[in-house]
């Protein structure tokens, strides 16, 4: 890899005849692109026919990106099997849950399961790999694209024969299996392998255990084809092997705690969400998550765009100053690249109105100028590379949860994963906390407080392991509907919360949804959406109480000390005043953070360099800031004054 910050993008040379090309190297120098990704759709050109190889027009762009002083990324292109593999092996389409074959011309158009697809896989990366083994311009490798991303699940029968074996080899007998999915209930205990189906789509709900463990088959399904190309190249290459993740927080269908085991380095596309006016919010929490996939340790921004997409229902650009705040905030929370799709805006095709570094405007456009001086910023952070970010807040985010909460038939259609998550993290992305993600499992003595806001399903070693942490002097807040299945999705004995009701010292009797638009008040002048529980302590006390509703009088947020810790528990989703409960709960724990500061402020600290991003309309004076901006060259000597929209980076002293 590259000394300093990566700057550049996904480029598709084949789309360009060659004076296209010549140019476009010449503004990547303009611009300061020092790293390309190269090949992610390009199956067809590289084996235009069966076990025929051609790399030429590839050796061309790869060679005068070399003499350019580019480093290449280079992909393996088997999102996209090309017509005469799909005309050979027709079989290899997926099918989707309703049973229909899709068709070709999209992406993520093979099953990973299929033995056809895997052979011309393996036949493909063994001559990429072997011919680009020595070349100097290659720096890293880029395994397919956007595993999961549209394709998470597929049920042909190629995937329900590899469903069979995998269900073998985790289960052992058919016994085991049946206990699991609780295979009694509606009459559907097996006595042979070959009666098991993938859990297609129904008239009406279908085991949701069968269901949770397809998705964890289907998710296993993709990384053996992702190990299989990385091993493949690590017989001749020792560079860092890599593949884009699809954004952490959106792409549901992959456990990337999974994921980060398999990659030399975690990569993370990320596309705003172009009409929710605090989009930047969710921008922090997927670099967040990112960074915590990747054990801390500095990951790589692969994807993100220069102004508007091309596959939301209003693909609406970016703001003057807008691109440099998001790519500069992935930087702050820890990312060692700026990267986009793509380098020039393509003419043809399903993305062609998708944003790149060099516009359909050309060069003579604002977001031209806008791109040279963001390289230009970017060479500037040379130094912030290889630097971490600390946090005394963690957020649990396990993605079995998430998939088990979302199945059929719960108490709400209301309560979803992301809904809780993203309340809890606004919240504390308000009050100027900088967060770790966590799995219920992991080690948490490092942080001063635990956030678990959606943990439907709790193993029992993860509950275990959070009593132990609050005893041991932890703090953990927890909401409602938590801890309440195992990994089979199969209910904890006794009284809900399950896995969670010892460390919350309470027990739950009764859930209430609320209906659509209702509403209760709560003590304190607060009011609650979505859910009310009869709560019933058992060592906790209550700091607010349901005031109204079916709950009335009954806690709605409690704190229970254990040992040398607290656990806390929020008994509905508040319609305001989420962020003043999070505060008391904050302060208890010791949490420090920054005090006073404009909810627009966004300030985070990566090593000895603090990151100031404005995304407000005033500017903003920060105190206790002192050091050189790395952006200007300004000096501050206790505080900085950071004007709208603008970006301070600076090394403090």
């Amino acid at each position: 890899m590259r000394d300093g910050i990566a700057f550049g993008g996904d480029y598709n040379p084949e789309q360009w005849p060659r004076e296209v090309q010549e140019e476009d190297i010449v503004l990547m120098r303009e611009a300061g692109v020092n790293l390309v990704s190269l090949g992610m759709f390009s199956w067809v050109l590289m084996e235009p026919a069966e076990g025929r190889f051609e790399f030429g027009w590839l050796d061309e762009i790869v060679d005068r990106l070399h003499a350019a002083g580019i480093a290449v990324n280079l992909a393996t292109p088997t999102a996209v099997p090309p017509a005469w593999f799909v005309r050979k092996h027709p079989d290899a389409l997926p099918v989707n849950r309703e049973g229909r074959r899709i068709g070709f011309g999209g992406r993520q158009s093979a099953c990973s399961s299929s033995p056809d697809f895997l052979a011309a896989t393996s036949r493909l990366v063994t001559a990429l790999a072997g011919h680009y083994k020595d070349h100097p311009a290659v720096v890293m490798w880029h395994v397919h694209n956007e595993y999961g991303a549209p394709l998470g699940e597929c049920y042909c029968d190629h995937s329900v024969r590899a469903w069979r074996e995998w269900l073998r080899r985790t289960y052992r007998d058919l016994s085991a299996l049946n206990d699991a999915w609780g295979s009694t209930f509606w009459g559907q205990r097996y006595t042979d392998w070959e009666e098991i189906d993938a859990p297609r789509a129904n008239h009406t709900a279908v085991n949701p255990a069968q269901r949770l463990d397809y998705a964890r088959f289907s998710d296993q399904q993709h990384r053996a084809h992702y190990a299989l190309q990385r091993d493949l190249i690590r017989r001749v290459s020792d560079l860092p092997v890599t593949t884009n993740f699809a954004g952490t927080v959106n792409c549901k269908s992959t456990d990337l705690w999974q994921w980060a085991r398999e990659v030399d380095v975690v990569a993370n596309d990320h596309y705003l969400s172009a009409e929710k006016p605090d989009n930047h919010i969710e921008l922090a929490m997927s670099a967040d998550l990112a960074r915590s996939v990747a054990g801390g340790r500095p990951w790589l921004l692969m994807e993100h765009s220069t102004a508007a997409v091309n596959w939301q229902p209003r693909n609406i650009a970016k703001r003057p100053g807008e691109m440099r705040r998001n790519s500069l905030a992935h930087v702050a929370r820890g990312s060692d690249s700026v990267m986009f799709f793509q380098i020039r805006a393509s003419r043809f095709g399903a993305e062609k109105f998708h944003s790149g570094l060099i516009p359909h405007a050309g060069t003579d456009s604002r977001q031209w100028r806008d791109v040279v001086a963001l390289g230009a910023e970017v060479e500037a952070l040379a130094e912030v590379a290889g630097s971490t970010v600390a946090a005394e807040v963690a957020v649990v985010w396990d993605w079995e949860s998430w998939w088990a909460l979302e199945l059929d038939w719960r108490p709400s259609v209301d309560v979803s994963f992301r809904e809780r998550v993203d309340a809890f993290y606004e919240a504390l992305w308000r009050e100027h906390v900088t967060v770790d993600f966590v799995h219920p499992s992991a080690d948490l003595s490092a942080y001063r407080l635990v956030v678990a806001p959606s943990s439907y399903l709790v193993t029992e070693a993860s509950a275990k392991n959070l009593h132990r942490y609050v005893e041991s002097g932890g703090h953990l807040l927890t909401s409602f509907f938590s801890g309440i299945v195992d990994a089979h999705d199969t209910i904890h004995p006794g009284a809900f919360p399950g896995a969670l009701r010892e460390v919350l010292g309470l027990s739950v009797e009764e859930f209430h949804p609320l209906r659509e638009d209702e509403r209760v008040g709560l003590s304190g002048g607060l009011s609650g959406r979505i859910w009310s529980e009869r709560v019933r302590p058992a060592g906790a006390r209550a700091l607010r109480s349901f005031a109204e509703g079916p709950d009335a009088g009954h806690p709605a947020f409690t704190r229970h000390d254990l040992g040398a810790g607290s656990a806390w528990y929020l008994a509905t989703a508040p319609v305001t005043g989420l962020r003043g409960l999070l505060a008391e709960v904050l302060d208890h724990a010791g949490v420090t953070r920054p005090r006073d500061l404009p909810d627009e402020l966004e300030l985070v600290r990566r090593g000895r360099h603090v990151f100031l991003i404005n995304h407000g309309d005033t500017p903003v004076t920060v105190a206790g800031v002192s050091g050189v901006n790395l952006l200007d060259g300004g000096v501050h000597d206790g505080s900085c004054t950071v004007p709208a929209g603008a970006v301070a980076v600076v090394r403090e002293a």
